[in-house]
């Protein structure tokens, strides 16, 4: 079981340092739930340095598949590794959708991430018109198709009509698109989509979700550490 904390384009070096400060606190402890955040890039470097010695993990929101090069305002696998990043995330819906990020893209960032040694959380997701119309599972489809199983990687399915709109895949949706995913690649597979302290019991606790990407609600250490609880009791 894993919960991981995307933070987004929030949190800077002060205020990733206090944050993590808390959450150390308030998950010491947790048993039996693997927890990582994700900040910024100009936080990632506090964030390892103050939870040093936890079981809590570092992670970047992105990665660039070359490990040098003229690519500006790119970040590197061995780069994120020399800082001692843990993993990334890779092909987040907010990639695909503001920066043109594609299947193909993302799969040349996952392999590089992981032929370096980080873990990597690849994102895969179908949007409301896509669901509308029925196409959920040929979105998924092509979306994994360019994904390899391998012991470091997991999926994070998040339906983007349930990003940051308050709305949430019911326990059952979740279940039927994490027991699709895995008929298509063997790997763990997480839930992202509005995920809060009040629903995160009732979606881990589906046979086929193996965790969930946190989005908004991880920006506050109560609320965080309330849905890493959570899935203790899963």
């Amino acid at each position: 079981m894993l919960i991981a904390g995307n933070w987004k384009m929030y949190k800077g070096a002060a205020e990733t340092a206090e944050f993590c400060v808390e959450l150390k606190r308030a998950l010491a402890d947790l048993e039996g739930v693997d927890v990582a955040v994700c900040p910024p890039f100009t936080s990632l470097a506090v964030a390892v340095q103050v939870l040093a010695g936890t079981d809590i993990a570092v992670a970047a929101q992105n990665v660039h598949w070359e490990p040098e090069g003229a690519f500006t305002g790119e970040v590197s696998a061995p780069m994120l590794r020399e800082l001692g990043v843990y993993g990334a995330i890779v092909g987040h819906s907010e990639r695909r959708q503001y920066f043109g990020e594609t299947d193909e893209g993302v799969a040349k960032r996952a392999r590089a991430a992981l032929d370096a040694g980080l873990s990597v959380i690849a994102c895969v997701g179908e949007t409301e018109a896509e669901r509308d119309a029925g196409d959920t599972e040929d979105v998924l489809r092509r979306q994994v198709s360019v994904l390899e199983a391998e012991d470091n990687l997991v999926i994070a399915y998040e339906p983007v009509w349930a990003i940051g709109t308050g709305k949430t895949a019911t326990p059952e949706i979740a279940q039927e698109a994490h027991a699709f995913i895995k008929t298509l690649l063997d790997v763990p597979v997480l839930y992202g989509g509005s995920v809060k302290p009040e629903n995160a019991a009732d979606l881990v606790g589906q046979p086929a979700v193996d965790g969930a990407l946190v989005g908004g609600a991880s920006l506050d250490v109560e609320s965080f550490a309330a849905i890493c609880l959570s899935a203790t009791r899963s």
